[in-house]
């Protein structure tokens, strides 16, 4: 290649020919880098009204569950300090926010390093600056240092959604969903850990099936374990087929329901999740002033029981004045117009007035 060819001042690079973002494929495309209208409601508003219309979530976003349950047991007030220890989308921050006003505000966690910019950009274009939102890149069991290291010594307000965003669901190159081609990931914060293909590669059969059934309560743990340990899976799909082709006999929704409890077991397992939670409500007392309220939406059993049992306990030890006698469910119209509300469960709980342990102690 001779120089002449080479960009100089004399000879500066030619334009760059413009190249067209790829057409909306159709009345329901199904490849997530097609639905690009979902991804900007302000210029298709009216195809986000139809996806919304259809009880399904639109692209790359995410819809709060039980906002208005969560806002009656947290009861927000102006002045005070909430966290927000799962921020997602943003959805119930912006709500709670909103209650905090005036010289209230709310600190707002997450893992995953994709999605915790994006959430903190939407914040602050709905009016919410560095003196009333800030926002940290932690999961929830690192609640404690969070707080510290905001100079801060408690919260009157702690929310914790531990459901998987339908950001992550929707993006096929999370893994998280056996409905979209993907790599096998399934990680929250992909720059840390390993793989869930990994996982299934180096997991032997028998802690396999232990894993499926003290995290999906999978009852043909061992028939699955034996025939997918060891194995390479690459891909979503490819895993999704693996566990049907040891369940043949098994009808159709029985096998949809058997390959979501795989992926869900694995899920926690790359995420370390139960880990996560135990040591979250282990030192969420502390980190709740006294009087200060807390709501946690769970998502399935091993989460649920694990938060009724740290509730109990913290009742019974005088932490808590209070806690809610029975599980709150969605109501029957949340779980028509968002489905994936349906699993949700809430529990809350309200720290003793005499309980003065603060963060600052741990």
């Amino acid at each position: 290649m001779s120089n002449d060819a080479l960009p100089s001042p004399e000879n500066p690079p030619g334009p760059v020919p413009h190249r067209r973002r790829p057409r909306y494929a159709g009345r329901n495309p199904r490849r997530f880098e097609e639905k690009y209208k979902e991804h900007d409601p302000q210029r298709y508003a009216e195809t986000v009204a139809k996806v919304l219309a259809a009880g399904k979530t639109p692209a790359g976003t995410h819809r709060p569950i039980m906002v208005a349950e969560i806002l009656q047991v947290l009861a927000p007030k102006p002045g005070e300090l909430a966290v927000d220890c799962t921020l997602g989308y943003g959805g119930h921050a912006r709500e709670i926010l909103a209650r905090l006003q005036p010289r209230g505000r709310l600190l707002g966690l997450d893992a995953d390093p994709i999605e915790l910019p994006k959430a903190e950009a939407r914040l602050r274009a709905a009016g919410f600056g560095p003196e009333t939102f800030m926002a940290a890149r932690s999961n929830f069991a690192g609640l404690p240092q969070a707080l510290a290291a905001a100079n801060l010594t408690g919260a009157d307000c702690i929310l914790a959604d531990l459901g998987v965003s339908s950001m992550q669901l929707d993006d096929p190159l999370r893994g998280f969903s056996m409905k979209l081609e993907g790599p096998l990931d399934m990680r929250m914060n992909p720059q840390r850990g390993f793989p869930a293909s990994v996982l299934l590669e180096k997991t032997p059969p028998a802690a396999l099936a232990k894993l499926l059934e003290e995290n999906a309560d999978e009852p043909r743990a061992r028939d699955l374990a034996d025939a997918l340990a060891g194995r390479t899976f690459p891909t979503t799909k490819a895993l999704a087929a693996g566990v049907r082709a040891v369940l043949p006999r098994l009808g159709k929704d029985d096998l949809d329901l058997t390959v979501r409890r795989v992926f869900q077991a694995l899920r926690i397992a790359v995420n370390d999740e139960f880990s996560a939670l135990e040591m979250f409500l282990r030192y969420l007392p502390l980190c709740l002033n006294p009087g200060g309220r807390v709501a946690i939406l769970t998502f399935h059993s091993g989460e649920d029981r694990r938060v009724k049992k740290s509730f109990a306990a913290g009742l019974r030890e005088g932490l808590y004045a209070e806690i809610s006698p029975e599980v709150i469910r969605p109501t029957p119209e949340e779980q028509r117009d968002n489905p994936r509300s349906s699993p949700a469960k809430l529990r809350w709980a309200v720290k003793s007035p005499k309980a003065g342990d603060d963060v600052g102690s741990l």
